[in-house]
């Protein structure tokens, strides 16, 4: 069976190259006997692997060498919790901007631990847009605050990151992290679940300031701190190796693209092509107001017609796999992730002109 065209919110589709090379040493990494699957996490080999996925992914990002890598797992949704059992402090106080479902999830977890104030929402417009964020809005006693930057269900991104000051600013990246230069300086801290733009589920990848840690309570796990990572070099204990391995191979793809500037003109080339396209037609619409809409997420409706099954079902006969839009949204969803060919997005669109005919 040839492959199809996977435009899931993830897991998502992965570099075909990367397969590719994963499968040519799935059963002898490297003359290793083994599978990395097999590898000790203490071994060499891994240690060659999870040196080279840091040292890839700081050139790609331009690190700074005061920020922490680390390689965790419990995806974004853990993050919800350790970020403020790590950065809650005297004040225990944080300012969160609620664009979305993940944001909203976010919020209700960080009360577990402090007082949040919601500072900015989009959420009686159903999230269809980014709230201005401006300097004025932030806590000037807030421990940190916190962002989304991009909304997988809602289709929204933060295009401007705000200037919180001397205040940390988090994000939560999962599922725009890659796609395009970001000025990490900016940030106190960035995580990310990998299953979107770097690796299969399994990894969470964190970027944080080193002076953020250290300050968790003895009340906090050991695995939920920042710092037993950080000393440990992601190896308290056995981390996800095989996606690790899979993220270096990502890290290494994306360098022999021509890095993240690359990317992003990409990436935008793609979401152009589906947006324009939904623009110019009047049967499909977006419900995202324009200065906020995602180049990863696409989510699209077909209004006054009654045909959305009908159009996964065909697309999926097309091999356009996985268009049904979430279920707090409905309609369709297109997610054009930095491994979506631009061909993906071509056969996308001309059958979407195919399916507007047949049903005009």
């Amino acid at each position: 069976m040839k492959r199809v065209y996977n435009f899931s919110a993830g897991p998502s589709i992965l570099p075909l190259p990367v397969l590719e090379e994963a499968q040519k040493e799935l059963t002898n990494y490297h003359d290793s006997g083994m599978s990395v699957m097999e590898l000790s996490h203490r071994s060499g080999a891994f240690t060659e692997i999870i040196t080279q996925a840091e040292a890839l992914l700081r050139d790609l990002m331009q690190i700074p060498e005061n920020y922490k890598v680390l390689f965790l797992q419990g995806g974004a949704s853990q993050q919800f919790a350790m970020v403020p059992m790590n950065l809650f402090g005297e004040n225990g106080k944080a300012d969160y901007v609620n664009t979305g479902s993940w944001s909203k999830k976010a919020i209700k977890e960080a009360k577990k631990y402090g007082e949040v104030n919601v500072i900015a929402s989009s959420e009686e417009d159903n999230y269809t847009f980014i709230p201005t964020l401006n300097k004025e809005l932030f806590s000037s006693d807030a421990d940190y605050v916190h962002i989304t930057t991009n909304n997988t269900i809602e289709g929204t991104s933060i295009r401007e990151f705000p200037d919180t000051g001397d205040i940390p600013l988090v994000a939560d990246m999962s599922s725009n992290i890659l796609s395009e230069p970001v000025d990490v300086s900016k940030f106190g801290i960035i995580y990310a679940g990998a299953q979107k733009n770097i690796a299969p589920a399994g990894l969470t990848l964190v970027i944080i300031r080193e002076d953020l840690i250290g300050h968790a309570s003895d009340m906090v796990p050991t695995m939920l701190d920042y710092k037993t990572h950080s000393e440990t070099g992601s190896l308290h204990n056995t981390p996800p190796t095989f996606a690790i391995y899979i993220a270096k191979l990502v890290f290494e793809w994306l360098k022999n693209l021509g890095g993240l500037e690359a990317m992003k003109e990409i990436n935008e080339s793609k979401a152009n092509l589906l947006y324009n396209y939904i623009e110019q037609s009047d049967f499909y619409a977006s419900p995202v107001q324009k200065d906020s809409r995602s180049i990863m997420n696409i989510p699209f409706v077909i209004p006054n017609h009654d045909v959305d099954a009908e159009f996964v079902k065909e697309a999926k006969k097309e091999g356009l796999e996985t268009l049904k839009g979430h279920r707090s949204v409905g309609g369709m969803r297109a997610s054009i992730y930095n491994a979506m060919p631009l061909e993906g997005v071509e056969a996308l669109v001309d059958f979407m002109k195919r399916f507007e005919e047949k049903h005009k």
